[in-house]
């Protein structure tokens, strides 16, 4: 009696912990070709504009010329409670660092126009993730790094290589969730109800206090990207409750969409870049 006790509790344990330990990975295709290096990458930019580097990018990126450690995305997550003071759960699964293109032993991290990271996003079966979002990616990362202000030359391919060395001699080699070295490319209603038209989003940048360097902005028009810039894909599917839903199911949802959101429009999956 007490072994089939026993039995029937290991798998009780054993469905609860495959349930919750749910895991997601990117699925990049696999190439025979020499993969270019991040060093590579940035030595062929180096005087492109931002057209033709996002070209590229985007060409070696879906080829998977991503490195490995980015493959394997990591749990972050978000609670509520509603107006009877019940609590509700979200987990969602985001890339540990910010989108890169190299080798394991030689990669860089590459901004990217909002135009080029949703394409990449969509192929990936990914999105972009929200402010709030941001907020808790930064709460829950292992690695918090202070974030380092560049001033001349922005928008070029030498300082945002410069600007990904930086970060590593920042970082040391450690490892796991990395946040408070980029601004995030984020989506936002704010973009639809901006005066001018074609605008990006961006947000964060957190400093050790927890306050983000950049508010809430749609200032750039949407091609604008700079040193200070990253692409952070999340999962698509998002587990509520126990149920994994769509995030656009999520966003779609009166009570749900506020684990993701905390704008008062939560309706911007509708304005894709």
């Amino acid at each position: 009696m007490i072994k089939k006790y026993l039995i029937a509790l290991w798998l009780v344990l054993s469905i609860a912990s495959c349930s919750s330990g749910k895991k997601f990975f990117l699925n990049i295709p696999s190439t025979s070709v020499q993969r270019t290096t991040g060093t590579e990458f940035f030595k062929t930019v180096a005087a492109w504009k931002w057209a033709a580097r996002d070209s590229l990018a985007v060409q070696e990126i879906l080829g998977g010329n991503i490195p490995s450690f980015l493959q394997k995305f990591i749990p972050v997550s978000s609670e509520i409670k509603d107006s009877m003071g019940i609590v509700h759960r979200a987990v969602f699964y985001v890339s540990p660092d910010y989108l890169a293109i190299g080798t394991d032993a030689d990669w860089a991290r590459i901004p990217l126009t909002p135009m080029a990271a949703q394409r990449i996003a969509d192929s990936f079966h990914c999105f972009l993730p929200t402010r709030k979002m941001v907020d808790l990616i930064y709460e829950q990362a292992t690695v918090k790094l202070e974030p380092v202000p560049m001033y001349a030359f922005r928008d070029s391919s030498v300082t945002m290589w410069q600007h990904h060395l930086i970060i590593e001699g920042q970082r040391k080699g450690r490892k796991g969730l990395i946040a408070g070295i980029k601004k995030d490319v984020v989506i936002s209603g704010k973009i639809s109800r901006d005066a001018k038209p074609v605008r990006e989003a961006i947000y964060g940048w957190h400093k050790p206090d927890g306050k983000p360097i950049q508010p809430l902005y749609t200032g750039h028009i949407n091609w604008w990207v700079d040193y200070s810039h990253g692409i952070r894909l999340i999962y698509r599917k998002i587990i509520v409750d126990g149920k994994e839903m769509d995030y656009i199911e999520v966003l779609k949802h009166p009570l749900y969409q506020k684990l993701l959101c905390d704008e008062d429009w939560c309706d911007f999956y509708k304005y894709a870049y």
